[in-house]
């Protein structure tokens, strides 16, 4: 395994160890000497604030520079000497040479010489490095003035820290490299050891997930992992049991559940579309029949023509109750899809001729902008049905201008027949909801033509039985309802578009 957990876990164990010791051998070459010199300096401006405090115009407080300076000086390994205003020695350690530091000093005082790698500079004093030729040694130096007038000089040597510095850094490096090895070979140890039940559990619940419940946690042990291993058996053989149950009542349930669902809608949408679609011809059939009882004509003639509408009517009803029960059988892929070629133009025409009444009465133009003979591929009885539905939302829709068109446009082997009609947008909140059913954007206006919200579903379950797209897009000055047909053969562009 590319990403195992032995591997990991050694990689952050042995990075962790090297980064460790690289920062100490780092920290000790180039922090260690930065470090001793920042103390030094502390103790120097320690010193030189207890030399400035004891001494006065009036001399040296010996006793408190006898006891507490001197020692301060010898544990800091330091040399002091400290000069009045007329540059005579009052106060001095034994361990340096006072007489060259005297003159060291008056130099410094009196400009004769020039302070070099200065440190630190202040009003009253200054630390710097200084290379001492004859004893070939650098010093840390602090030398300047007192507020009792008088003048002072300190200085520490600094060659031990670069000996033990180099000392100490060898040390590290050969401590470092025996180290880093036996924490290679333990944490190696140690990560196969744990990764071991780990893999041994992942390979299980592989297994168990492919439902493969013979396999068993065999490494056994008591801590954590060994009890995660022992509950993964368990569990192992409760899900085999529980698993082949479940199965077998899931099944009977999952088609018990359909067929009532299944039968449930399909009595539903039954019941609305019949209500929806039969209203009307119940209403003509209902007066011309009254009409006939009244003898409302007595001519033989117009007796027989109500008589034709009456029986016209009759099986129109007929004919709208099996296309609802094809539909509702359509919705639950019971009903088969008739896919014939046939000519999508002619049908327009057909469509516009024989609504042209109710078009007449909207006070509607309808005009239909397109190929006079389209070939496509589809269910005609169906889309015949879903044309309908879009010329009468759009007839019952129809304002301002009041004109409908057809419009009839080919590209990437599909045509695409669009009914538009002038009036006010579908608000935006509503247009994923007008395929559901019994929604209705205006419900006011819905009772005014009896519209029960069931044709743009009716639309939507043909359309997704032939697997075409479908769909509705708004205009400034109205609404355009489409669908889309498999063109019987593939060209882009056409006479209708524009």
């Amino acid at each position: 395994m590319k990403k195992s957990i032995a591997r990991q876990l050694s990689a952050v164990f042995i990075g962790l160890i090297v980064l460790v010791m690289a920062a100490n051998l780092l920290a000790n070459n180039f922090l260690l000497e930065r470090y001793y010199i920042y103390s030094l300096e502390k103790a120097l401006t320690r010193v030189y604030g207890m030399i400035d405090e004891n001494v006065t115009e009036d001399g040296v407080n010996k006793e408190y520079f006898t006891e507490t300076i001197a020692n301060q000086c010898s544990a800091n390994n330091m040399s002091l000497v400290v000069v009045d205003d007329m540059y005579n020695a009052i106060a001095w350690t034994s361990g340096g040479n006072s007489g060259l530091m005297m003159a060291r000093l008056n130099g410094y005082v009196l400009d004769l010489e020039q302070p070099e790698n200065v440190l630190i500079r202040k009003d009253n004093y200054l630390i710097q490095k200084k290379y001492e030729p004859m004893q070939n040694m650098d010093f840390l130096e602090m030398w300047g003035d007192l507020t009792s007038g008088g003048h002072f000089l300190i200085r520490i040597p600094l060659s031990s820290i670069r000996v033990n510095a180099q000392i100490s850094f060898r040390f590290l490096v050969y401590f470092s490299l025996a180290a880093i090895v036996i924490c290679i070979l333990l944490v190696m140890a140690l990560s196969r050891r744990i990764a071991r039940p780990i893999r041994e559990l992942t390979d299980l619940s592989r297994r168990m997930a492919n439902l493969d419940f013979d396999a068993r946690y065999t490494s056994g042990g008591s801590d954590e992992i060994g009890e995660l291993g022992e509950h993964f058996n368990q569990m192992s053989e409760t899900l085999e049991k529980t698993i082949s149950q479940l199965k077998s009542a899931n099944n009977q349930l999952q088609l018990d559940i359909d067929r009532k669902d299944k039968v449930d809608q399909m009595r539903r949408e039954f019941l609305a579309n019949v209500s929806h679609e039969l209203k009307t011809p119940l209403a003509l059939i209902q007066g011309y029949a009254e009409g006939l009882e009244e003898c409302v004509n007595d001519d033989e003639e117009n007796r027989k023509f109500y008589c034709e509408v009456i029986t016209d009517e009759a099986s129109r009803m007929n004919l709208l109750v099996q296309k609802l029960l094809t539909l509702n059988q359509l919705e639950f892929g019971d009903d088969q899809v008739e896919m014939e070629r046939f000519d999508i133009a002619a049908l327009i025409e057909g469509k516009i001729q024989s609504i042209g009444i109710l078009a007449q009465q909207k006070e509607a133009d309808i005009a239909y902008v397109g190929d006079e003979s389209v070939m496509v591929w589809g269910d005609e009885f169906k889309v015949e049905e879903v044309l309908t539905n879009y010329l009468s939302n759009a007839l019952n829709h129809v304002d301002g201008e009041r004109k409908v068109e057809i419009r009839q446009t080919r590209t990437d082997g599909k045509v695409r027949i669009s009914v538009f009609n002038t009036g006010s947008p579908i608000p935006e909140e509503d247009l994923d909801r007008i395929w559901d059913k019994f929604y209705k954007v205006d419900k006011a206006h819905s009772r005014e033509y009896g519209g029960s919200g069931v044709g743009l579903s009716i639309v939507k379950a043909i359309m997704d039985s032939m697997h075409q797209g479908y769909g509705v897009l708004n205009h400034p000055d109205g609404v355009e309802f489409w669908f889309e047909l498999d063109s019987d053969s593939p060209q882009t562009g056409s006479a209708g578009e524009g």
